[in-house]
C-alpha cells in the first residue's frame, strides 16, 4: 500500500525539521512526504533549503493563510492510496504508517484512521475509554489524547494524527467557510464528519501513536492567548460543523447545551460561573460564543453549499466486506501507554 504524508506548516522550522526527522525513521516508509507552506515563510524555505531529509519530500507553497487552503492544496498533490495528515510540532513514532497500512488493508469499509497524541505540555492526564464521539445532541467529546484501550470506530479523527484512504477522500476538501486565518479550529471534525456521513467508518487505536509537544500558534488562533475574534471564529466554525451533521430535530437542544452550559473551550453560562467560581473568568467569552453561534446558525440554515459537496465530491457508499476479526491487531506492549 503507498501512504502519502501531509503536514501543514507555518514559521516553525525546529518543529517541522524534528517531524521530518521522525518520518525518516518510520519502519514503513512513506511513498511520498508533502510539507505546504506559505510562500512568505522564510523560515521553514530556508530549512528545507538547506538540510536533506531521506524522504521523498515535496514541497507544496499556497499563498493564503489558514491551515484549510494549505490542507486542500495538500490533497489536491496527493499520490499515494492513503494520506496521512499529522502537525508539524508532532513526532510519529516508529510504527505509526505502518499500524495506519495495516488497519486499512483489514477492512474496505474503513475511510479514516486516526490514534493517540500523546501530549507533551507538562500536565498529566487521566487515560479515557470514550474517544472521538458526538452525542446525540452535538456535543462533541475529544479526548484523542487520554484514548486507551483496543482499536474501535469513533465518530471524529483528530487532525494531529489522522489518515484518510484517498478513495473514500475523492473530490471532498477541506471546509472553505471556515473562519480564522491560522488553525481554523474544527476544521478536522467537520472533515471526519462528512466522509463518515458518505458510509465510510473510522476508526481509532491508541496504538497509531504520535508525540505532540504543542507548539504555540503564531496566528490569531493562538494555544494561550486568545483574541474576542478568534473565540467566535472557533465558536462559528464548530456550529457550521455540527449542525450540518445533526439532524434537524437535535439543532434546538444543541443551542439550549452551547448557550446555557457550553464546555470549557467556548463556554456557556453554566461554565462562565463554573470557571468564575475557580478564579478563571470567562464572562468575556460569552458574548463572541453565542455571536459564533448564531452565525453559524445563518450560515447553515440558508443553505451554503458546502465545501467538496458537489456531486463529484459524493463517494459511493462502501461494499460491507467485513473482516472485523483482523481489526483487534494491535500490540499490547504500546497500546495502553
Amino acid at each position: 500500500m503507498q501512504l502519502s504524508v501531509l503536514i501543514p506548516t507555518f514559521r516553525r522550522p525546529e518543529h517541522l525539521a524534528r517531524c521530518l526527522h521522525a518520518l525518516e525513521e518510520q519502519t514503513k516508509s512513506a511513498t511520498q512526504v508533502l510539507v505546504v507552506a506559505r510562500e512568505s515563510d522564510t523560515e521553514t524555505l530556508a530549512l528545507l533549503s538547506r538540510e536533506s531529509f531521506r524522504l521523498p519530500l515535496q514541497i507544496v507553497l499556497v499563498d493564503v493563510p489558514g491551515q484549510v487552503a494549505a490542507l486542500n492544496a495538500g490533497l489536491e498533490r496527493v499520490e499515494g492510496e492513503v494520506v496521512a495528515i499529522t502537525d508539524d510540532d508532532a513526532m510519529p513514532r516508529p510504527s505509526w504508517l505502518e499500524r495506519i497500512a495495516r488497519h486499512f488493508a483489514s477492512d474496505s469499509t474503513i475511510g479514516g484512521v486516526g490514534g493517540r497524541d500523546h501530549l507533551h505540555d507538562g500536565r498529566r492526564y487521566r487515560e479515557r475509554a470514550v474517544v472521538g464521539k458526538i452525542q446525540w445532541f452535538g456535543r462533541h467529546i475529544g479526548n484523542h489524547h487520554r484514548g486507551v484501550g483496543p482499536p474501535r470506530y469513533v465518530d471524529v479523527l483528530k487532525g494531529v494524527n489522522m489518515s484518510y484512504r484517498m478513495r473514500a477522500v475523492g473530490a471532498l476538501r477541506f471546509d472553505t467557510r471556515l473562519l480564522g486565518a491560522g488553525a481554523q479550529l474544527n476544521n478536522d471534525m467537520g472533515f471526519s464528519l462528512r466522509v463518515k456521513q458518505m458510509g465510510w467508518r473510522l476508526l481509532y487505536d491508541p496504538a497509531v501513536a504520535v508525540d505532540h509537544f504543542s507548539a504555540e500558534r503564531l496566528d490569531d488562533d493562538g494555544r494561550r492567548r486568545r483574541s474576542s475574534e478568534a473565540v467566535r471564529n472557533e465558536s462559528y466554525n464548530e456550529t457550521v460543523v455540527i449542525l450540518e451533521y445533526l439532524p434537524l430535530r437535535c439543532w434546538p437542544v444543541f443551542f439550549a447545551w452551547a448557550v446555557l452550559i457550553g464546555h470549557t473551550s467556548l463556554p456557556g453560562c453554566a461554565q462562565c460561573f463554573r470557571r468564575a467560581a475557580f478564579g478563571r473568568p470567562a464572562w468575556w467569552m460569552f458574548k463572541p460564543v453565542v455571536l459564533g453561534r448564531f452565525m453559524g446558525l445563518r450560515t447553515v440554515a440558508i443553505g451554503r453549499p458546502r465545501a467538496g459537496a458537489h456531486e463529484g465530491g459524493r463517494t459511493r457508499r462502501p461494499s460491507i466486506e467485513r473482516t472485523d476479526i483482523q481489526l483487534a491487531w494491535t500490540d499490547q506492549s504500546t497500546s495502553t501507554r
